[in-house]
């Protein structure tokens, strides 16, 4: 194995949106999420939905019901 050519691999820290953080190892020091474990729905049993770029309520006004359109008018 070639000596010099591997990056460094050293204690991180992720931080998450919802606050949580902890350490792990990486090549990087420091690491930004948007989900962790403790705020996953999987992991947490609780459904929240995350709306990156507004891309929930494009989807909800793609596939509305023509029936909903008229509703709301």
């Amino acid at each position: 194995m070639k000596t010099d050519i591997h990056p460094e691999y050293a204690t991180a820290t992720v931080k998450c949106a919802c606050g949580n953080t902890f350490e792990t190892r990486s090549t990087i020091a420091e690491i930004h999420t948007d989900v962790c474990s403790e705020c996953h729905p999987f992991y947490t049993g609780k459904q929240r939905l995350v709306d990156t770029a507004g891309r929930v309520e494009r989807f909800r006004q793609k596939y509305q019901k023509p029936s909903d359109t008229a509703k709301e008018s």
